[in-house]
C-alpha cells in the first residue's frame, strides 16, 4: 500500500515544565539574550525526545523537534519562530522604535513600504473586532532595530537544535528544523544599514551559516517566511499586484542566495499569509503569487490548505500543475491551526486526495496549516494531529 508521509509547520505545544522553566529565564543585558542553564538544556532535550516520541505514535512520519529549541521568555511568546533570530544574530538593539511603535508608513505605486504592524489593512478595517479581544498572539520578546552590521553568532544554539532532535530519530526517520528566511527576519527596524536591500542581503549571509548547519546535521531546514504573501496585507494603501510581485521577487531571491550551494531536497519553505486568529479578508489570493514563489529553488512548499480563507485555492494549483517543478514535493496544511474544531480523518484524506490528484502521492507531505503551540489548547493540537495521521493512512488506502 503507497504511503502518505506527514509532518507538522513546526510549532507543537509545549510541556508545563518547560513553558514554567522558560518562564522562569531572564533576559541578559542586551534585552534580548536570555539566560540558560545546563538543567533548562537537559530539560529541553528530554522534552524534544519526548515530542518526537509523540509524533510518531500519531502517524507522523517526518517529525520536527517543536521548535522547543527556539527561545520564548513565557507561554504566550507566541511569535518564537521569529524571536528566536534576535539571540542569535549580532547588530540588533532594542530602542524605543520598532515594527509595532513606528509611524505609519504610506506607499505609492512603484515604491512600496511596508507600514506598522497596527496599520495593516485587516487590522484596521476589523478595529471594533480586535479591540473585542481577537488574538493576534502575544510576543514577550522585545522587537529590535539593525543598529549594527548584522553576523551570525547562534553557532552553539543550532548545534544544540540538530543535537537534540537527532538524538529522538529513530535509524531511518528524517526530521526537521525550522529557521526563519531572510525577507520575514529583515522586518524589523533598520537604522544601519543604506537601503531595505542592503538590510535584507546582511540577513542572507548570516542565516546562511544556519540552514548550512540544518543540512549539514542531514535534517531538512524548513524556510519560515509569511513575509511572501503576508507582506500584501502590510501594505496600505493596497498596492498594485505588478509593483507587489517585484517586491516579492527580491525576498525569493534572497532565499535562493541564502541556500546555494545546499542540497535541495533538504530545503522545504513555508508560505502563510500569517497565523494570528483573525479575518483575512485582505490577503493577497495564491493565483497571483504562484508563479513568484515557484522560483525558490526549494524541495518541498508548505502551505496553509484547510483554512476557510484559503481552503478553496487547492483548485488554483491543479490549474497551474504544468507549471510545478518536477521534482518539488508539495505540503499542504490539511488540518488548521485557527479553529477549535478537530477535522475528521474523512476530511483530512479528502484534502490530501486533492493534492495526489495534482503531482502523485510520492510528491505529496500532508501537514498541518502552520504551528499549533500556542494557537490551540494543547489536547486539541493533539487531537488535531492524531486526525493527520489518520486521515493520512486513509488516503493512502485510496491512492
Amino acid at each position: 500500500m503507497t504511503q502518505i508521509e506527514t509532518t507538522t509547520a513546526g510549532s507543537l505545544p509545549r510541556t508545563q515544565a518547560l513553558i514554567e522553566a522558560n518562564a522562569a529565564r531572564t533576559f541578559a543585558d542586551d534585552g534580548l539574550t536570555l539566560q540558560s542553564t545546563p538543567e533548562f538544556d537537559a530539560l529541553v532535550a528530554e522534552a524534544v525526545r519526548d515530542v518526537v516520541a509523540r509524533q510518531r505514535d500519531l502517524g507522523i512520519t517526518q517529525p520536527g523537534d517543536g521548535e522547543f529549541g527556539k527561545a520564548m521568555s513565557n507561554a504566550v511568546d507566541y511569535g518564537a519562530w521569529w524571536t528566536y533570530s534576535f539571540q542569535r544574530t549580532s547588530g540588533l538593539t532594542v530602542t524605543e522604535r520598532n515594527i509595532f511603535t513606528q509611524e505609519p508608513v504610506r506607499s505609492t505605486p512603484g515604491n512600496i513600504q511596508l507600514t506598522s504592524f497596527p496599520d495593516r489593512r485587516d487590522w484596521v478595517r476589523f478595529s471594533e473586532a480586535y479591540q473585542d479581544g481577537i488574538s493576534t498572539g502575544t510576543n514577550a520578546t522585545p522587537f529590535p532595530t539593525t543598529t549594527d552590521a548584522i553576523t551570525y553568532t547562534g553557532h552553539d544554539l543550532v548545534e544544540t537544535d540538530t543535537r537534540n532532535l537527532r538524538a529522538a530519530l529513530q535509524p531511518g526517520e528524517q526530521g526537521f528544523i525550522t529557521a526563519i528566511a531572510p525577507g520575514s527576519a529583515a522586518r524589523i527596524q533598520n537604522d544601519f544599514y543604506p537601503t531595505e536591500q542592503a538590510h535584507i542581503d546582511a540577513w542572507v549571509a548570516a542565516l546562511r551559516e544556519e540552514y548550512r548547519a540544518i543540512t549539514d546535521a542531514g535534517l531538512i531546514v524548513q524556510l519560515d517566511d509569511p513575509s511572501l504573501a503576508e507582506n500584501w496585507d502590510q501594505i496600505n494603501p493596497e498596492p498594485s499586484v505588478e509593483d507587489y510581485l517585484a517586491f516579492t521577487q527580491i525576498r525569493i531571491d534572497a532565499i535562493n542566495e541564502a541556500i546555494a550551494g545546499l542540497p535541495k531536497e533538504q530545503i522545504r519553505l513555508h508560505l502563510c499569509w500569517g497565523s494570528w486568529h483573525g479575518p483575512h479578508t485582505t490577503d493577497i489570493e495564491l493565483k497571483h503569487i504562484l508563479k513568484t514563489v515557484l522560483g525558490a529553488n526549494v524541495g518541498q512548499i508548505s502551505f496553509e490548505a484547510a483554512n476557510a480563507r484559503h481552503e478553496h485555492e487547492w483548485a488554483v494549483w491543479e490549474e497551474n500543475r504544468s507549471i510545478i517543478p518536477d521534482d518539488l514535493i508539495l505540503v499542504p496544511g490539511v488540518v488548521g491551526h485557527s479553529t477549535n474544531l478537530v477535522e475528521h480523518p474523512d476530511l483530512v484524506a479528502q484534502r490530501i486526495q486533492r493534492f495526489t490528484n495534482v503531482v502523485g502521492a510520492d510528491r505529496v507531505i500532508a501537514s498541518t496549516d502552520c504551528g499549533l503551540g500556542g494557537r490551540v489548547h494543547p489536547q486539541i493540537a493533539w487531537a488535531k494531529l492524531e486526525a493527520l495521521g489518520e486521515g493520512a493512512r486513509r488516503a493512502a488506502k485510496l491512492a
